[in-house]
């Protein structure tokens, strides 16, 4: 007869967890050359001006800010369907999108790519890494500048 399987209800073994630290832009903003990338929804009309803004915050602090690419979502048939669905959790972008960054990146030599968007660590990781240079958030970029000004 066939016997029914039990599940093994203990918990999976997990290493220590080390306090989280959050890390911050690996790199001076001043005299990087930067790609800006800014994810959003087809509702937010005035993303033009964010980025804008945000490239121009980068600029006073000495950036050069080589290239933009925008995500936006929501804007097309089908990503209308996709557009209550979350950004992806691992990187934030589709993963073409990952790829024509990564592009735009080896072909301008840029130093870093700085998301308006705020980045999870997780996601923060994963660009680095997919990218081939740091990969922050506008806020962690602009906290790493004020820190080292003050």
């Amino acid at each position: 007869m066939h016997q029914s399987r039990r599940r093994d209800r203990r918990p999976a073994r997990r290493r220590p967890s080390e306090p989280v630290r959050r890390q911050v832009c690996p790199l001076p903003v001043a005299d990087a050359d930067v790609v800006l990338v800014g994810c959003f929804s087809a509702k937010q009309k005035d993303f033009e001006t964010v980025m804008a803004s945000a490239a121009a915050g980068l600029a006073a602090r000495g950036a050069r800010v080589v290239a933009r690419i925008v995500q936006r979502r929501g804007v097309s048939d089908g990503g209308v369907r996709k557009t209550g669905l979350p950004f992806s959790s691992r990187t934030l972008l589709r993963y073409g999108k990952v790829r024509e960054v990564a592009q735009v990146c080896d072909r301008a030599g840029a130093d870093a790519v700085i998301f308006v968007t705020a980045l999870t660590e997780r996601q923060r990781r994963t660009l680095t890494e997919l990218l081939g240079r740091p990969a922050v958030s506008l806020s962690d970029a602009f906290a790493a500048d004020h820190r080292r000004h003050h």
